[in-house]
C-alpha cells in the first residue's frame, strides 16, 4: 500500500488520519461482484463496517445494496443514493421511530430477530396503512471460530430467533395482515477464515427452508450473512479475499430453487484492506523492560485493538527503504524495512492503559516524528471513533488527493 511517493504525500498533512486506496477498494469491489455474478448472488454492503461517504459511493457504484443495523444506517444508505429496494434493515434493538423511518422509505425488508418484533412491525405497518416485508433471523448455533464478541450465531448470543419459538414465529406471520413473508436470514459472526463453518451454515439453511415451506411459507430469499474475514497478519500478500472460493461454498453447499434469491451481507471483506490509520510517534519512552512509542493516535481513532485485543499490522513508514533501489522507483510490493530492530509497545495518548495498539512490536530505531501505520483498519475503524478525552473529529486522506 505505501510507497515512498505516497509517504512523502503525507509530509504535511496533520496526523492522525485514515489513508484510503480507493484503487484497491475498487478492484475488491470488482472482484466480489465478478464471483458473486456468476451465481447471481446478491451483495448487501454492512455499513457499521464503514460509512465514509468516498466509500459509500464506489460501493453504490458496484450495485451492491445496503445492510443496515440502525435507523442511522438506513438514512445514511437513502441519503448517499442507495435504492430502498437495495435496503435491508437488521438489528435486535430496533425503536419505533427507526421502524416508522423504514417504513416511510419502503425498504426491501427488515430482519427480523425476535417474536415481539414481529408484533411491533405489524402494528407500526398497519397504523401506516403499509405492509412491512420481513425476514426471520433465525439463531442457526453454529460456532463461528472466531472472538465471542463478535460471534453472533450461537444459542448463548442475543441475536435471531431460536428455533423453538419457530412454530410461534409462524402462527405470528400468519395472523398479521401487515406482514409479508419474504424469507430467512442467518448470520453466524465476523472475520471467520474456516471455510467449514459456511458449509455448516449451508446445511442449517438447507434444514430451516424446508421447515418453512412444509408448513405452507414459501421462503423467497435465503440471506446467509456475511463474516468472511481478511488477512490482518500479512496485508499486501493478500489484499483481496478469496471471494471466489467463499461463493463457491454456498454454490455447492446450499439448496437454492429457482424462484428464490440468495442474498450476503458483506461488510470487512470488502473495506477493511483499503485503508490504514496513520499516525505520528509524539515520544520514545525507554525503559529497563519496555520501550515504548507513543503515538499522537489512540484508541479513540481505532479501538479495536483496546475492545478485542485485535491484531493490526503497525508499520513505521518512514523507515521503509528497499535495498539497492532508489525508495522512488519502488512499488508496495517491493517494500521492506531496515533489518536491525528494536521491539516497542505502540501506545496511544488516551488516559487508559488498554490504549495500546501492539506490544513488543519490532520495528527499525523509531524516533520522534515518524509515521507509523496501522494496517488493515477499513473496517470497524473509522465508524468506532470517538471524542473521548474531547478528541478531535477523525481526518481523512485518499489516494486521489
Amino acid at each position: 500500500m505505501f510507497n515512498q511517493k505516497i509517504v512523502d504525500s503525507f509530509e504535511n498533512k496533520e496526523t492522525p488520519f485514515y489513508y484510503y486506496d480507493l484503487s484497491l477498494l475498487k478492484s475488491t469491489l470488482t472482484a466480489c461482484a465478478e464471483a458473486a455474478n456468476r451465481y447471481n448472488y446478491h451483495v448487501h454492503f454492512a455499513l457499521k463496517a464503514n460509512f465514509n461517504d468516498k466509500v459509500l459511493a464506489a460501493i453504490k457504484a458496484q450495485g451492491f445494496g445496503a445492510d443496515c443495523v440502525s435507523g442511522g444506517e438506513v438514512k445514511k444508505a437513502v441519503e448517499t443514493g442507495f435504492t430502498p429496494q437495495q435496503v435491508v434493515f437488521a438489528g435486535v434493538g430496533k425503536s419505533d421511530r427507526e421502524i416508522n423511518y423504514a417504513l416511510d422509505q419502503n425498504i426491501f425488508a427488515f430482519n427480523v430477530e425476535s417474536i415481539q418484533e414481529l408484533e411491533v412491525i405489524n402494528e407500526l405497518a398497519a397504523a401506516k396503512g403499509k405492509t412491512a416485508k420481513v425476514a426471520v433471523r433465525i439463531n442457526p448455533n453454529v460456532d463461528a471460530h472466531t472472538h465471542h464478541y463478535i460471534t453472533t450465531g450461537l444459542d448463548e448470543n442475543k441475536f435471531g430467533i431460536n428455533s423453538w419459538d419457530l412454530p410461534a414465529v409462524v402462527e405470528m406471520l400468519k395472523k398479521s395482515k401487515n406482514l409479508s413473508f419474504l424469507g430467512i436470514h442467518f448470520h453466524v459472526g465476523s472475520q471467520i477464515l474456516d471455510m467449514n463453518v459456511f458449509k455448516s451454515l449451508c446445511v442449517k439453511v438447507n434444514e430451516m427452508q424446508a421447515w418453512f415451506e412444509e408448513r405452507g411459507m414459501p421462503v423467497k430469499v435465503l440471506n446467509v450473512g456475511g463474516g468472511l474475514g481478511v488477512d490482518y497478519q500479512q496485508p499486501d500478500e493478500n489484499p483481496i479475499p478469496d471471494f471466489e472460493a467463499y461463493f463457491k461454498i454456498f454454490a455447492d453447499f446450499l439448496t437454492v430453487k429457482p424462484h428464490q434469491e440468495v442474498h450476503f451481507e458483506l461488510g470487512r471483506a470488502l473495506v477493511a484492506q483499503c485503508s490504514s490509520l496513520v499516525s505520528k510517534v509524539l515520544y520514545i519512552k525507554n525503559g529497563i523492560k519496555k520501550n515504548f512509542a507513543v503515538l499522537d493516535a489512540g484508541m479513540t481513532e481505532l479501538m479495536r485493538p483496546a475492545l478485542y485485543q485485535a491484531y493490526h499490522k503497525i508499520e513505521n513508514i518512514s523507515k521503509l527503504k528497499v535495498g539497492s533501489q532508489k525508495l522512488e522507483d519502488a512499488d508496495s510490493s517491493t517494500l521492506n524495512f531496515q533489518p536491525s530492530t528494536i521491539l516497542y509497545d505502540v501506545v496511544g495518548p488516551i488516559c487508559e492503559s488498554s490504549d495500546c495498539f501492539g506490544k513488543d512490536v519490532a520495528m527499525p530505531e523509531t524516533k520522534r516524528g515518524d509515521l507509523i501505520a496501522l494496517r488493515t483498519a477499513g473496517a470497524y475503524g473509522e465508524v468506532m471513533a470517538s471524542a473521548y478525552n474531547l478528541r478531535p473529529d477523525i481526518r481523512h486522506v485518499f489516494s486521489e488527493d
